[in-house]
Formats: C-alpha cells, sequence, structure tokens
C-alpha cells in the first residue's frame, strides 16, 4: 500500500486534484489518501484531517484573521508526516501554506510534488527558487510557465490546463431553461460573484445593484451560487430578489456557455468561461488593506487569467474601486449591444483553446506521481 498525502485549499484544487485521483485509483487499488480537500477528493477515498470549507480564505488581511485556525493546521500537518511519512507529498496550489510544508516535507526526505504551481511570475519571484529546492517534480498548467522552469533547469511537466478534459455540456440549451423556469426568447445576464463567502460579501450587493440598472424587459438574470458559500452569508447580500432574477446553485459550465454575456469574479472561473467563448468582464474586489499591500508586490498590469494568457487585454478588468453596479452594466451593455465588439471579443476567445492544448492533465500528472512513488 502507497501513501499519498494530499493539500488542496480551493475549491478548484480540489476539483483538478479529484480528477488525477480518479486517474490514479483505476489503475492501481494499493493507494491510501489522506489531508486536505474538499467533496471530490474525499469522492476517490480521501481521508480529510480538517473540515474543508474552512480553507476558502483569500487576501492579507483575511489570512491575518485566520492565523490561529492555519497555525493548528501546519502543526497538525507537520506532525503527521513526521511520525508517519507518506510515500509522496502532492500540494495543489494554495501556495501560503504549501511552500512551507514542501520544505518541512523535504527536510523530511519525503517526495514533493507540486500541481499547480505558485503564479511566482506574478509575484514572489523568488519563489522559482524555492520551488526547484522544496519539490521533486513540477507539474504546471500555464505553458507559458515553461520558459521559467527551463531556464532554471527544474524538473517540470507541462501537463495541459485541467479545464480542457473537465468542462463538459451535460444538458442542452432547452434544457437549461426548462429547469430554471428561463424564457428563450429573452436574452440572458450571468453574474458569478465567487466561491469564497468574502468575495459574495463584497461582490453580490454591487451584482444585485447592477441588475437593477438593466431594463427588465429585455432580460433575465442569472445568479451562481457556489456550494462552497454559506448560504446565510449568500442570502444576505443577495437581499430581496430583483425581477426576472434566477439562483443557479449547479449547471455552471451550462451557465457560462448559455448566457450572453457575463460578470465573472476574478479566478478559475474566469479561465473556464473563456474557453466556453462567452464574452464576459472580469471583476476584482478584496479588502482595502490587502489591496494595498497587493499592489505594492505584484509585477503583471493585468489580472484576468485569460487577459494574461493570450497577453492582450481583451476583457475588461474592473478592480477594487471600480467594481459598482455603473461600471458593471455600462462594460456589459457594451458588450451586447456593440455587434462588432462582441464577435470580435468572442472569435479571440477561440484562441485560448490552441494555446492550452487538449493534454489530459489528470492522466499525465497521474503518470508523473507512479513514476515518484515507483509504482
Amino acid at each position: 500500500m502507497k501513501n499519498i498525502f494530499w493539500i488542496a485549499g480551493e475549491k478548484s484544487g480540489d476539483l483538478h486534484a479529484g480528477e488525477v485521483m480518479r486517474e490514479l485509483n483505476a489503475k492501481s487499488a494499493e493507494l491510501n489518501h489522506v489531508g486536505i480537500g474538499g467533496e471530490k477528493m474525499e469522492e476517490q477515498g480521501l481521508q480529510p484531517i480538517f473540515d474543508f470549507q474552512r480553507f476558502a480564505v483569500m487576501g492579507f488581511v483575511e489570512v491575518i484573521k485566520h492565523l490561529k485556525f492555519f497555525s493548528k493546521v501546519e502543526k497538525k500537518i507537520k506532525q503527521m508526516l513526521r511520525e508517519n511519512p507518506p510515500d509522496l507529498v502532492v500540494l495543489v496550489d494554495y501556495p501560503g501554506l504549501n511552500m512551507r510544508i514542501a520544505k518541512y516535507a523535504k527536510e523530511l526526505g519525503i517526495k514533493v510534488l507540486y500541481f499547480i504551481c505558485p503564479q511566482f511570475w506574478a509575484w514572489k519571484k523568488k519563489r522559482i527558487f524555492k520551488l526547484k529546492e522544496y519539490t521533486d517534480h513540477i507539474c504546471y498548467i500555464l505553458p507559458f510557465e515553461g520558459e521559467y522552469f527551463r531556464k532554471h533547469n527544474i524538473a517540470a511537466t507541462y501537463v495541459g490546463h485541467p479545464i480542457a478534459e473537465e468542462i463538459k455540456l451535460k444538458i442542452s440549451k432547452e434544457e437549461f431553461a426548462h429547469k430554471y423556469n428561463l424564457d428563450l426568447n429573452k436574452r440572458w445576464i450571468g453574474f458569478f460573484p465567487g466561491s469564497r463567502n468574502s468575495e459574495i460579501e463584497r461582490i453580490l450587493p454591487e451584482y444585485v445593484r447592477a441588475i437593477q440598472k438593466f431594463p427588465k424587459a429585455d432580460y433575465q438574470f442569472l445568479i451562481s451560487r457556489a456550494s462552497s458559500v454559506n448560504p446565510e452569508i449568500f442570502q444576505k447580500c443577495l437581499g430581496k430578489i430583483p425581477a426576472q432574477t434566477y439562483i443557479i446553485n449547479a449547471d455552471n459550465y451550462e451557465m457560462m456557455k448559455y448566457c450572453n454575456c457575463l460578470s465573472v469574479t476574478s479566478g478559475t472561473a474566469t479561465l473556464e468561461t473563456a474557453y466556453l467563448e462567452t464574452p464576459f468582464i472580469i471583476v476584482y474586489k478584496t479588502a482595502p488593506i490587502s489591496y494595498f499591500i497587493g499592489k505594492n508586490l505584484v509585477n503583471i498590469t493585468r489580472i484576468g487569467l485569460p487577459n494574461i494568457i493570450l497577453d492582450e487585454d481583451l476583457l475588461p478588468e474592473l478592480i477594487q474601486d471600480d467594481v459598482s453596479a455603473q461600471n458593471i452594466m455600462e462594460n456589459m451593455e457594451k458588450l451586447l449591444k456593440n455587434k462588432n465588439l462582441f464577435d470580435g471579443t468572442k472569435a479571440k476567445l477561440k484562441k485560448i483553446h490552441k494555446v492550452l492544448g487538449k493534454s489530459s492533465a489528470s492522466k499525465k500528472t497521474a503518470e508523473i506521481i507512479f513514476d515518484l512513488i515507483g509504482d
């Protein structure tokens, strides 16, 4: 029996790691999975050591508020690695905690695989040297990262981006409309307020105010509610649901594909929406202090992954103080009412497929894991 210790602290990491685990389990029944992850990883046999919901924290201020919890987590993980060393530690994104665990695991002589590495090219560029020192192999998912790893002679493999194999449409537009009582004769405008409670608190109220500014006769409005979000916080921020507004609890990919235009909170969802080729705007808002600190550390001019990957200011980005109901409404209406802009944006989003390729990230990563554990 081979023991693998996993750490995935966010919903997207749980999804991507869950697919890798599925590949591993399909090829071997002699694997024991322990660590931190969500429902997708638990479905594949993960034995969780903490409540996954508590890890959905982003921003300097937010992390400081939860320092006591993270200190407890780190202490527990180190104890487990020390007392019962696994055959491999697999770290998925979530750099704050994972980089410290990578260092400790290597000190103990435990092999470390980093799947979806920290975005060192955006900030903390010296992290690349720590990645080289603390890991045995890196499975990266953004093609341009390869040039950095080659330059520094780091053991790394481009496995493809997970969304290339994860995005599947399960129901047609007609079935989607029937399921949520939507009118196929109206245009649908979608809003993704995020998967963290802090994002919901900062962004959802602006989305609701933006909806109130649109002409109700022309549109229907869809708001996604992630399963990782506290229902009470979501409802409080939503308030009284505006007319012609529908809450979508699942079917994210269908919502991204079938809406005429979307507003998406910065993160993995922006790349998923771009992959599905629906024009949209990107929204990002964090605590003022976190934004001030981050602005002085980040080395990039774009925040949205599609814009970064395409190296173009294609999708409008509303950041921090620019996140207002008026700006959201105006930018979305500009896309909806300017056919040349809309069609041009849609055409350029097709490039995402070519850039990311068609590799199966889960299969390639699973192969590398088997190589590392000698199975």
